[in-house]
C-alpha cells in the first residue's frame, strides 16, 4: 500500500505512550501501528507550505521568497522577545501577529537531552514538549503575551540551556531531574515584569514515547541526497522516526517535501 503527501509535523496525542499521526494526501497514518514494519520513503518533490508551489524548501517548510514574506516565519517566532504586537507595532501582518502573540504563553523547563528552557503558546502544551522529545517537563510562568514569555526565556537561559542535543535525546542517554527544584531555583532570575505570573505549585508532566529500540549511532536521513530509503521502523520520539539500522528521519525539519510511503 502506498501513501503520498506533503510533509507536515506529525500530530500527537498524550497517552500512556504518545500517539503519532502523519497526515498524507487523503489519509492519516497512525504511525504507532507501523512499529516493527518495513517502510520505503521516496522523495517526490516540494510543496511550499505557503504558496503551494514546487519550489525548493528554504526553512520551516517555506520556499525562499515565502520565508521572508509570510507572517508565519517572522523573527519573533524563533525569538519571542522580538514580539511587538502588544505595542500595536506590525512586523509583517499585525492582525496575524496580534492573534498569535496576544494569547497566554508558557515558559517551561523540559528534559530531553538535558534541562532546557523554552516558550510555547499555552494551547501547545504538551504538544511542544512531545515534539522536543522531552520525557519530563514543568511550567514556570504563564504570561498573557509572547513578549513577556520571550524576555523571561532570555533571562533564564543565562542560567540553564535553551537547546536540545538531538543525538543524546534519540539515544535516550538521559537522566531524570527534579524539575520542581530547577523551577524554584530559577525563580530569582525571572524579570520583574513577569514575576507575578510565576506558577508556585505544579508538578512535572512525564511523557513516554513508543520506542522498541534506541539508536546507538543515529545518522540522519536526507531525502534530497538519498531519494529512496527502506528500513524497519522501531521507534518514534520527538518528531523523529527511528529505524533499525540507526537511521533517523526528522519529519518536522523536512516539512514541505512531497514524499510517498510504501508499507512493505
Amino acid at each position: 500500500m502506498e501513501y503520498k503527501g506533503v510533509l507536515k509535523k506529525m500530530m500527537t496525542e498524550l497517552g500512556d505512550e504518545v500517539r503519532y499521526y502523519l497526515q498524507m494526501e487523503n489519509d492519516f497514518l497512525m504511525m504507532n501501528q507501523l512499529l516493527n514494519s518495513s517502510l520505503t520513503i521516496n522523495f517526490e518533490g516540494y510543496q511550499c507550505l505557503n504558496c503551494g508551489l514546487n519550489k525548493r524548501i528554504f526553512r520551516q517548510g517555506f520556499c525562499n521568497s515565502c520565508f521572508y514574506e509570510t507572517p508565519l516565519a517572522g523573527d519573533w517566532i524563533m525569538h519571542p522577545e522580538l514580539s511587538k504586537a502588544h505595542l500595536g507595532q506590525e512586523d509583517r501582518d499585525l492582525a496575524y501577529e496580534q492573534k498569535v502573540q496576544l494569547q497566554p504563553h508558557i515558559v517551561y523547563l523540559a528534559n530531553s537531552s538535558n534541562v532546557k528552557v523554552g516558550v510555547t503558546r499555552k494551547q501547545q502544551v504538551p504538544t511542544r514538549w512531545i515534539d522536543q522529545g522531552a520525557h519530563e517537563a514543568i511550567e514556570i510562568v504563564e504570561v498573557p503575551n509572547r513578549y513577556l514569555a520571550g524576555i523571561t526565556e532570555v533571562a533564564l537561559k543565562e542560567h540553564v540551556a535553551d537547546k536540545t542535543n538531538w543525538r543524546t535525546m534519540l539515544k535516550n542517554e538521559i537522566k531524570d531531574e527534579n524539575l520542581t527544584e530547577w523551577r524554584d531555583h530559577l525563580k530569582q532570575y525571572i524579570p520583574d515584569e513577569a514575576i507575578e505570573y510565576f506558577i508556585e505549585s505544579n508538578s512535572e508532566t512525564n511523557i513516554n514515547f513508543p520506542v522498541l529500540s534506541y539508536p546507538t549511532k543515529p545518522k540522519s536521513l536526507n531525502l534530497e541526497k538519498t531519494p529512496s530509503y527502506t528500513g524497519k521502523l522501531v521507534g518514534i520520539k520527538g518528531q523523529y522516526l527511528i529505524f533499525e539500522d540507526d537511521t533517523v528521519f526528522n519529519v518536522r525539519s523536512n516539512e514541505g517535501q512531497v514524499i510517498s510511503i510504501q508499507l512493505n
